[in-house]
């Protein structure tokens, strides 16, 4: 029998809002983060735009100290340091003592980090300059350095290790440590991802030509999910992340409860039957989703609403097709659907945390957060669902249970379940 596994802390670092309140107040009212990049122009990008926190306005000292600040470069483990303390502290919980935490543990994801620290790392080793790397060159450009970085910091006795699936890391780091609590081999998880910011990690989309080219002068109107006008994705950065725990261990302590984790499920399509590196295999994507609703003992119809991958490409239609098939619901029996991408672009390996953050504070709000920028919605997507279904605009809701998926390079699939904690 599996342990109940509830979520008891939220962090986020988003191009729309740094922590909880602005992150919240941005969904619900729906502003855009997404604002022009000087840097893209310079560099001749053909879009201009993206998602990227507004670290600057943030006291680091409140996360690192003067000693880890000197030289860090790396903004992805800057936005995961911060969610992550974030989240640790929302869950009313502090770093262990001089003894590790051997119940806690870490699983954050990432997709490249400390690329900027990197470039840096390499211009020095090639003028010769090797011994002015300094010491933190390794731990900033290590995959597994956000990790380790969270890890020493909150002292975590428990498994500490990184993630990287592309799109889907954020969500299957989450249910990698929801899997870790629910076996018993761990009481809490601090489980989340982070991207890095700029033109080393945007420039490849860039040139695959899949990125919208014609709002740089209109960068909060460039990510239209789901709309008949979606033109390409904008890129984006930062960092989510959610402590998961035990429902005893949590109870037993007094902690707040956000909602409950029941199950999900992470697959691949192989990159067979129109599967690739960069499109999914329609049918691995179903299987994920009806797996996923298998694991977590419901039926199709008890899901009231869906937080989609829906990244504002012509992939979108598609992806809805999917959702229909899999919960084999048509119409107004499809549940209610929605992305936050308008609102903060697409943040690659960071989107599936930061958008299950958002995904968990609509069961705290009871309400269901609008999809910006779908003004007029796709006709394909109207052939499947019922366009009251099509959250526009931001409505009030006590949603029981929602389902949350993302879709990543290398036909890459994952789904988790939410459900109202009772």
């Amino acid at each position: 029998m599996k342990n109940r596994v509830v979520v008891t802390g939220l962090g986020i670092c988003a191009p729309n809002g740094i922590g909880l309140q602005a992150f919240s107040n941005s969904l619900v009212n729906g502003s855009s983060g997404i604002t022009w990049q000087e840097e893209l122009s310079k560099l001749n990008f053909s879009c201009q735009v993206a998602g990227k926190p507004k670290i600057e306005n943030t006291n680091l000292n409140y996360y690192f100290t003067n000693v880890q600040l000197k030289g860090l470069r790396s903004s992805g483990l800057v936005f995961g340091v911060v969610a992550g303390m974030d989240a640790f502290r929302d869950a009313g919980m502090v770093p262990s003592g001089s003894t590790p935490d051997w119940e806690t543990g870490i699983i954050f994801g990432t997709g490249i980090l400390g690329v900027d620290k990197f470039r840096e790392s390499i211009y020095k080793v090639d003028e010769g300059a090797v011994r002015r790397l300094g010491s933190t060159a390794v731990a900033q450009t290590m995959a597994s350095g956000i990790s380790a970085y969270l890890g020493g910091m909150l002292g975590a006795g428990n498994q500490v290790t990184t993630n990287s699936s592309a799109c889907t890391t954020g969500t299957e780091a989450i249910l990698m440590g929801y899997e870790r609590i629910a076996s018993g081999k761990a009481e809490c998880m601090l489980v989340g991802s982070c991207s890095d910011s700029g033109p080393y990690v945007w420039g490849g989309f860039d040139a695959m030509r899949i990125l919208p080219r014609n709002y740089n002068e209109r960068p909060e109107k460039a990510s239209q999910p789901m709309s008949a006008t979606a033109s390409g994705f904008v890129p984006g950065s930062g960092a989510g992340a959610l402590v998961l725990e035990s429902f005893e261990r949590a109870r037993k302590r007094g902690a707040s409860i956000y909602c409950e984790i029941i199950g999900g499920a992470v697959n691949s399509g192989g990159q067979r039957k129109k599967g690739s590196m960069t499109a999914a295999n329609n049918v691995g994507v179903q299987r994920c989703i009806t797996t996923a609703l298998e694991d977590a003992a419901i039926t199709a119809a008890q899901v009231d609403a869906v937080n989609g991958h829906l990244t504002a490409t012509t992939k979108d239609p598609v992806e809805i097709e999917n959702w229909a098939q899999a919960l084999d619901s048509f119409g107004k029996q499809f549940p209610y659907i929605n992305s936050f991408k308008g609102h903060f672009g697409h943040c690659l390996a960071a989107s599936g945390s930061m958008e299950c953050v958002g995904v968990v504070l609509q069961f705290h709000h009871n309400q269901l957060f609008g999809t910006l920028n779908c003004e007029t919605i796709h006709p394909e997507i109207l052939r499947y669902v019922h366009p009251s279904k099509v959250l526009q605009k931001t409505i009030p809701f006590v949603p029981r249970v929602i389902a949350k998926a993302s879709f990543g390079f290398g036909d890459v699939n994952a789904c988790v379940i939410f459900k109202a904690y009772s």
